[in-house]
């Protein structure tokens, strides 16, 4: 088995509380709205959405992938920190796991992390396109900053 971390730093004009709201609280509703040619529903399948859920984001038919399960390992609404698991792999994943962390600047914007750690089985080795969740991910927070800004009161 292998193991490969990669660390994403994404800057947003929206402050922490607001951003981390939209994209881990309020996902299941929200982002399927700003994402319809992505992405079909958000299942909460076992759980209220806190920790110890599993969610299921369904996918719009001819993508790549029909769904795939989240098992939400923390949520600290708090601290803006957001950590899951993603469960149910292909052959070529153990796991891989989230850590994700909203944090204010100075100035009352926000800083964000994500840290993505991924278990391969056996020799597998990683390549390019096996990272590409974290691409899609960071592509979604531009839509869901985007879609802050124009509606200021949305998430507050």
């Amino acid at each position: 088995m292998g193991v490969f971390i990669f660390t994403d730093v994404y800057t947003s004009t929206i402050p922490p509380k607001r951003l981390s709201k939209a994209l881990i609280v309020d996902s299941q509703n929200l982002i399927p709205k700003l994402m319809p040619q992505a992405i079909n529903n958000i299942d909460i399948i076992q759980g209220n959405g806190g920790t110890g859920s599993i969610k299921q984001i369904n996918f719009v038919e001819g993508s790549q992938l029909r769904s795939m399960k989240n098992r939400v390992d923390e949520l600290n609404e708090e601290t803006f920190t957001y950590n899951y698991t993603m469960i149910d792999l292909t052959e070529k994943f153990e796991s891989i796991g989230y850590e994700v962390k909203f944090e204010p600047t100075p100035d009352g914007k926000s800083k964000n992390k994500m840290t993505s750690t991924y278990y391969t089985k056996g020799n597998f080795k990683l390549e390019e396109e096996d990272i590409g969740p974290e691409k899609r991910t960071l592509g979604m927070y531009e839509v869901v900053e985007a879609y802050l800004l124009q509606n200021p009161h949305a998430c507050a």
